[in-house]
């Protein structure tokens, strides 16, 4: 039922949500607070999200109108849906707010207090901060003017900050503690007076991502209006928080929405569009050596180790250091080169979303071994020594071993490993579990007790005993109450607060955390992240990614902010040949297993395998991975709780359409049954949209490693 509208609206918020619920219904908490009092209705414009966002949210808030789109249709095209329906309501101010922001008590009174006195502004923006408190730069703009765009792309305004004349695109010579007029504000917080939102249409739909917020308070400077950026109230925007898209990606967009802009609005000027277009290049070509420096670095290294590895084997074999022939050099040099570096990418090495690997590495070279006593049978006058050649792979893996171990250890030095801090609002079953999850000595790298450590519980009730004997239970200590919660922060050095009460209004709970940011961030002290708990269930997952096959671009399922997110989501396990090589995997290993691998496991193992059943069991399972029932390697099934109309269950019964259920899988690689059906998804679904040959032995391999350490454990 469409909720009762009230008469004479004052603010209409519009909000285009995809797949970020938790941050979306901590919105609507914090928005619902600020509008207190004030005629207004809120429209949240759903993307066709996956993560059941409308179901999640609609119980909570049934004042707040949804509306379902049955595909992303992007940031631009959604909002203008919200924007008809809003001035269809006769809203004399609307707002166009981004799911992932937390807005403060007093935001909506101060924006329409300020917007009624100045009758010529047609649209503000206020002071938006990161959620550690620091100030974001975008929410005050110039216009990509030649001069602006020619400071920004070539890097004058990073050079010189404080310059007028430099700095005009980021506004960075202004202080963020005064009001003042602006070419621009960001579109995450725009509030716009409903004359000036008329006169223009809405957004320009020909933007994707970036951009659209630029034209459109372009447009309304160009029908007289004035933007102003408000300094005297401020709001919380987590900015990239629930997914970490590539920043190549974030380069590409930004200038290709700068080169939109700048057509559309100074397209007169070939020379100025000829200009930007060499800047963009340059500009996107040193955002690439950026990104790569240390995968070049590292490739550069274990060439190098190659080819000291095949002088070493030489000398070691023949006694001499170039023990070939003459005419071999310098080919040698280049084919071990070259065959080193196409077999470590390859196995997965040199990503820039993963760290360098010792096992992707031996994998690497394991290729090379064989792809060089390949070329030997082709090129017969270079099949001088396979000694040499065993020698040269040998020392490699050495070499190329001891240098990650030094490169970890460097960081680890240099503070990349440093512990993170962690304190929990509320003590419940899900605090419980989270910190299970953490304490779990198998665990990613959330749960390696070097990176993470549990500081406490942070009360929320006017009394904390109850909670201090639920924190004796859990060995953490109660640490204070919420109404102290930035002096807890300081006094403990918190990095990162996990919400986990579900009694406190979450609008109180937001304000606490807004009041603790801003404070943070003003004093440039100790900083802290807030987080929400289910929200922390893929910050787990997406960690247990990194820290075993790399954090593949993409994340999970919430595919950005606002909307902004590409419309289709590929999944390689939904093309026929990736399809087909896991399947042909599949019959191979199930076939080794019950042939010459299953005596040499029972053999290994006679303890576990005492009772019929088992065997039985687990011969079973092979025998279903031989007949396409289940994988080898695969996807954890999801413990639904009965819920079968729940979107957990949709997505994974998606996702059983294209894959299976393995025997194991990359969820093994933490402890599963510590994992949340959120998590387990999240894994499952990253499992089968980046699957490959080298996933399914990265897995593998980090299972192997885990059971032998285990064992050690045990036998200790």
């Amino acid at each position: 039922m469409t909720p009762t509208v009230p008469t004479n609206m004052r603010i209409a918020v519009v909000i285009v949500n995809y797949n970020v619920k938790d941050l979306l219904v901590s919105c609507l908490a914090s928005l619902q607070a600020s509008l207190e009092g004030i005629s207004s209705e809120i429209i949240v414009v759903d993307n066709d999200s996956t993560d059941g966002s409308i179901d999640y949210a609609e119980p909570m808030f049934p004042a707040v109108r949804f509306i379902r789109l049955g595909s992303n249709l992007g940031f631009g095209t959604s909002n203008n849906i919200g924007f008809r329906e809003a001035l269809e309501k006769g809203a004399e101010y609307i707002l166009c707010l981004n799911p992932d922001t937390l807005i403060s008590e007093d935001t909506m009174r101060v924006m329409l207090d300020y917007m009624d006195a100045e009758r010529g502004v047609g649209l503000a923006g206020c002071k938006l901060l990161n959620a550690d408190g620091t100030f974001q730069l975008a929410c005050r703009r110039g216009f990509p003017t030649p001069w602006a765009s020619f400071c920004k792309v070539f890097g004058l305004q990073a050079l010189f900050p404080n310059s007028p004349r430099f700095a005009q695109y980021n506004q960075t010579f202004r202080s963020e503690d005064e009001t003042y007029f602006v070419d621009a504000v960001m579109g995450a917080f725009m509030f716009i007076r409903r004359e000036a939102l008329e006169q223009i249409g809405g957004f320009d739909e020909d933007f994707f991502m970036y951009g659209e917020d630029l034209d459109l308070c372009f447009r309304i400077q160009q029908n007289g209006w004035k933007i102003t950026y408000l300094h005297t109230t401020s709001i919380i925007h987590y900015k990239g928080e629930s997914t970490r898209r590539s920043a190549i990606n974030e380069v590409k967009h930004f200038y290709e929405a700068m080169e939109i802009f700048a057509r559309k609005h100074y397209g007169s000027s070939r020379l100025f569009l000829t200009f930007l277009r060499v800047g963009i290049a340059a500009r996107s070509a040193l955002a690439y050596l950026s990104l790569y420096r240390w995968e070049a670095i590292f490739a550069v290294a274990d060439v190098v180790a190659l080819n000291t590895a095949m002088l070493i084997g030489s000398f070691l074999w023949k006694g001499r250091v170039y023990a070939f022939p003459d005419y071999a050099y310098p080919t040698v040099f280049v084919v071990i080169s070259l065959v080193t570096l196409l077999s470590m990418v390859a196995a997965g090495e040199y990503s820039p979303y993963s760290k360098p690997s010792i096992r992707r590495a031996f994998s690497g070279l394991m290729i090379s071994f064989f792809g060089l006593s390949a070329l030997t049978y082709f090129f017969k006058d270079y099949a001088f020594s396979r000694g040499v050649l065993l020698l040269t792979i040998g020392i490699g893996i050495v070499l190329t071993s001891l240098f990650r171990i030094v490169a970890e250890i460097a960081e680890k030095i240099a503070g990349g490993e440093a512990e993170r801090r962690i304190a929990f609002i509320g003590n419940n079953a899900s605090t419980q579990h989270l910190i299970e999850q953490l304490d779990a000595p198998n665990a990613a790298s959330v749960g390696k007790r070097s990176r993470a450590r549990v500081v406490g519980i942070i009360t929320t009730t006017g009394t904390s005993s109850a909670n201090e004997t639920a924190s004796t239970q859990n060995s953490v200590p109660t640490i204070g109450n919420i109404s102290y919660l930035r002096k807890i922060i300081e006094q403990y050095r918190i990095d990162e607060v996990i919400i986990t009460d579900t009694a406190m209004q979450r609008a109180e709970i937001v304000q606490r955390i807004m009041e603790a940011a801003q404070v943070s961030g003003a004093k440039a002290t100790h900083r802290a992240t807030f987080r929400f708990a289910q929200e922390y269930d893929e910050v787990i997952a997406g960690r247990i990614v990194e820290k075993y096959v790399g954090n593949i671009t993409g994340g999970f399922s919430g595919g950005g902010f606002g909307g902004s997110a590409p419309p289709i989501v590929s999944y390689n396990l939904a093309q026929w040949k990736f399809r087909l090589a896991k399947r042909f995997m599949d019959i191979v290993g199930a076939i080794f297993i019950l042939t010459i691998g299953l005596p040499v496991v029972i053999l290994r193992k006679p303890h576990r395998y005492k009772e019929q059943r088992h065997i039985r069991r687990r011969v079973q399972n092979i025998v279903d991975v031989l007949g396409g029932k289940k994988s080898l390697i695969g996807l954890y099934p999801i413990d639904i709780h009965h819920r079968t109309e729940s979107p957990t269950t949709t997505k994974h019964n998606h996702l059983l359409t294209l894959g299976k259920i393995g025997l194991t899988g990359l969820a093994h690689v933490h402890t599963p049954e510590q994992l949340s059906p959120l998590a387990l998804q999240n894994l499952n679904e990253f499992y089968v949209r980046h699957y490959s040959l080298w996933l399914d032995v990265d897995i593998l391999v980090t299972l192997f490693f885990r059971v032998n350490r285990n064992e050690q454990r045990s036998q200790e």
